[in-house]
């Protein structure tokens, strides 16, 4: 059964700069730890990156997390994009929340996911009809 573990953009700063995100990264390092232990895929969804980059001083940790090879970007596919839409319309949610709708559409590419996000209301608005996705708060 593939299993994955999602990263939105709260998760990722964590895992990348765990001395600005005090127990914040801990409780990511416990999901990504258990999620190495079950030998499950760890993803970032591309639209993640564009919350998290903004030049190359701030960029440089997120860069180093990602350039190893347990962590991989998802890319942002038509058929991704076209769920994330539809996962707003049926959520009644405007596009200000398309990150967190790619997020989960990205999730539902897996048999099996677990997302870990600082945004547990909105993300658990648009996983709600999906049993195969389980929400990490951090």
């Amino acid at each position: 059964m593939a299993e994955a573990l999602i990263l939105d953009s709260e998760a990722l700063s964590a895992l990348a700069s765990p001395a600005e995100r005090g127990a914040l990264a801990l409780r990511a390092r416990a999901i990504a730890r258990v999620a190495h232990e079950r030998g499950a895929l760890v993803r970032v969804p591309a639209p993640v990156l564009a919350e998290v980059c903004r030049g190359p001083r701030f960029d440089a940790a997120v860069n180093r997390l990602l350039n190893r090879e347990a962590i991989r970007v998802s890319d942002l596919t038509r058929g991704i994009a076209q769920r994330a839409g539809a996962l707003l319309a049926n959520a009644r949610m405007s596009s200000v929340h398309a990150v967190d709708a790619f997020v989960v559409a990205t999730a539902l590419e897996f048999e099996l996911s677990v997302i870990a996000t600082g945004d547990v209301k909105d993300v658990k608005q648009l996983a709600a009809p999906y049993p195969q996705i389980v929400l990490m708060a951090l």
